[in-house]
């Protein structure tokens, strides 16, 4: 039974998605039937359902990636808020998500400017969708050890090479930190790139 029991702690994210056929009330009820399940995520997109569970190392990323793009704020003078992944949700637009970490550059909004989405074992860019239809401007990607940022412009997203809210951020310099194995270090070696 011990045994068991480890391989359930350290499994990775898991996915499930239900099709298209969900009203919102449908998605609602849902929603509170598991809405005191601990590490589950539940995504709503026109009519579509999606329970996600997060690992470890999905949680170890989105909190380094927050942890110094926070220090790059306050180190640069930029007034932000962050909002973490609280839920982006709008019935009129059929949609309700969370991303992994998300900011509002400057002062609050009706949605922030900035959002993080990181990606282990599911999930891709096709989640754009999700923040067009909230009109998102920026929307940052982690995916195979390195970040991809895609800005709104007009009606759909473009991947760009830097970020528009944040020009001067060295984003290899970024993704390279977050993989170090030592917090220390990656922090140490991150002020001394951004100073």
């Amino acid at each position: 039974m011990p045994q068991i029991l480890e391989e359930i702690d350290t499994l990775a994210e898991q996915q499930l998605v239900l099709p298209g056929y969900y009203s919102w009330e449908q998605f609602e009820a849902i929603e509170s039937l598991v809405a005191d399940a601990p590490g589950l995520r539940i995504t709503y997109f026109d009519g579509w359902i999606e329970f996600m569970t997060l690992g470890e190392e999905h949680e170890t990323i989105g909190r380094l990636l927050n942890f110094l793009l926070q220090l790059y704020f306050c180190e640069m003078a930029i007034e932000y808020i962050p909002v973490g992944s609280a839920t982006r949700r709008e019935q009129a637009k059929n949609v309700s998500f969370e991303p992994d970490e998300s900011y509002y550059i400057g002062e609050k909004k009706e949605h922030p400017d900035l959002a993080v989405e990181v990606t282990i074992t599911s999930g891709s860019t096709k989640k754009l969708a999700k923040y067009l239809r909230l009109r998102i401007p920026e929307v940052w990607f982690w995916k195979n050890n390195r970040l991809s940022v895609y800005r709104l412009r007009d009606d759909d997203y473009e991947q760009v090479s830097r970020s528009e809210f944040l020009p001067e951020l060295d984003l290899e310099l970024l993704s390279r930190c977050v993989l170090m194995p030592s917090r220390i270090e990656a922090r140490t070696e991150f002020m001394k790139g951004i100073r």
